[in-house]
Order: structure tokens, then C-alpha cells, then sequence
């Protein structure tokens, strides 16, 4: 059995992309990424012992969803589940996609919206991402200096995405051992 369940929230696709970009990378340890408006039930996430999540930010700072004009459910719609789930014990890995130029004052907010979100579950969030090389404002996704996970600008650092999501996969597979 995968001992990595990979959820992802998307609009465009870019997310779920990058989110089958690290379970290739990671190997047969990854489940197939899940789209998470696919999940029905969170005890799906007993079954894993590292879940990674990952958000594009949208418009004006918003996770994916209704609201922010997606045309399906997404982790907004998801949210409220948040609520009643207990992650104890849990590691996750979050990833999140931005846009640093057009969106500074908000760059990869929807990041730490669910980031704060695992918090409040109990989870213990690993991957942390350096903020060098990213030219923003400010971002909720950011504590301590650093990211509180892989951040992608697809939109304006395209060229830079392949070897970020190398680099944080293997720095994942050292933190947790896999």
C-alpha cells in the first residue's frame, strides 16, 4: 500500500500537474494524486501516514472554488470538512502555485489558508520552502522566513518548476524517511 496520499485543488490544471509531477518523482510510496472534490469521505486520509496537499491561489488571494469563479468545487467547497477532522499524528506537505508579479501583496495566500487549516487539525506540516529566489510583497504562506511549502510560479518562473519540485521531493523523502 502507498504510504503518500497526494490531494490537489485546481482550476486551470497546473496544480494537478505539479501534484502527478511529485507522485512520479516519489515513486510507488505516492497513491495517484486525488483532485479534492473527488473526496467523499476524510477517512480516506486515515489510510495514509503523509498527506501532501496542494492550492493554487486565485484571484485576489482565494482558494480555488465556487466563489472564485472555478467551474467546479474545490477546497473551498472542501473546507468546512476541516472542521471535524482530526490529523493527530499526521505529517503533511503542502505545495502551492502563485503568481509573484501580477499578485504581490497576495502571493500564494491560499497556501497558508490551508495551512493554517492542517494546523488546527493536529498535523505536523513538513517541507518548509525558502522564500530566496521569489520577488513578493508579502504571503500569508510564509512563517519564520520561510515558505510553509514548495511554492510554483508557473506563470513567471516556469523554467524554474521542474527542478523546485525535484529538490523539495527529495528533501521530503530525507525529512520523512521514505
Amino acid at each position: 500500500m502507498a504510504k503518500v496520499a497526494i490531494f490537489f485543488g485546481t482550476d486551470t490544471g497546473s496544480t494537478r500537474k505539479i501534484a502527478k509531477q511529485i507522485a512520479t518523482q516519489l515513486g510507488d510510496v505516492a497513491a495517484k494524486p486525488l483532485n479534492i472534490n473527488r473526496v467523499e469521505d476524510t477517512a480516506v486520509f486515515d489510510e495514509y501516514d503523509v498527506l501532501i496537499f496542494g492550492t493554487p491561489t486565485l484571484g485576489d488571494g482565494q482558494l480555488p472554488g465556487l466563489s472564485a469563479e472555478c467551474q467546479e468545487a474545490s477546497w473551498e467547497e472542501f473546507m468546512p470538512n476541516f472542521d471535524e477532522l482530526d490529523l493527530s499524528g499526521k505529517k503533511v506537505a503542502l505545495f502551492g502555485l502563485g503568481d509573484q508579479v501580477n499578485y504581490p501583496d497576495e502571493f500564494v495566500d491560499a497556501l497558508g489558508e490551508l495551512y493554517d487549516c492542517v494546523i488546527a487539525c493536529g498535523a505536523e506540516v513538513v517541507g518548509s520552502w525558502p522564500v530566496d529566489g521569489y520577488q513578493f510583497n508579502q504571503s500569508a504562506a510564509v512563517l519564520d522566513d520561510r515558505f510553509v511549502g514548495l511554492v510554483i510560479d508557473k506563470d513567471n518562473q516556469a523554467s524554474l518548476s521542474d527542478d523546485r519540485v525535484a529538490t523539495w521531493v527529495a528533501q521530503l523523502q530525507a525529512e520523512l524517511a521514505l
